[in-house]
């Protein structure tokens, strides 16, 4: 498995954020415009939590709250599991396995590089197996 900063260079390096005094609806918009399921709390650059549509639907429409006046800090997730850039697909994938996570952001000292989704680790794992495959049949034919 290769360190994430690979995965990161075949994508968009745009990091979609948030501020925590937004509403709830304005990220739900944001989530629906970018077309993603999560997205990075930052507060004057520094990385406070990740808003996602399973603490929407958790923490605003089951409880029957308006979104329209409830604010992202009240409801994102504070306890942020990060990984360096140099951590490995594999330990990211152990990481969100464990805590039952699907996003995972990607630090730089400070700075969030990235946010990775389980999506990106299972593509990731699935090319690397098409791989070895491609590379055993090379083996056995040849």
């Amino acid at each position: 498995m290769k360190p994430v900063l690979e995965l990161l260079k075949k994508r968009d390096s745009a990091v979609f954020h948030i501020a925590p005094d937004a509403f709830v609806f304005d990220g739900l918009k944001q989530l629906a415009a970018r077309g993603v399921g999560a997205i990075v709390v930052l507060d004057q650059g520094k990385l406070v939590g990740v808003f996602s549509e399973r603490d929407y639907t958790r923490k605003v429409a089951l409880e029957g709250k308006n979104s329209r006046e409830i604010t992202i800090a009240d409801i994102m997730t504070k306890n942020v599991i990060t990984v360096p850039s140099t951590a490995r697909t594999k330990e990211c994938m152990a990481l969100m396995s464990q805590h039952k996570i699907r996003h995972l952001p990607v630090m730089e000292g400070s700075k969030v590089l990235a946010l990775l989704s389980i999506r990106d680790i299972m593509d990731d794992i699935i090319a690397d197996h098409e791989q070895t495959i491609s590379h055993l049949q090379t083996y056995i034919s040849g």
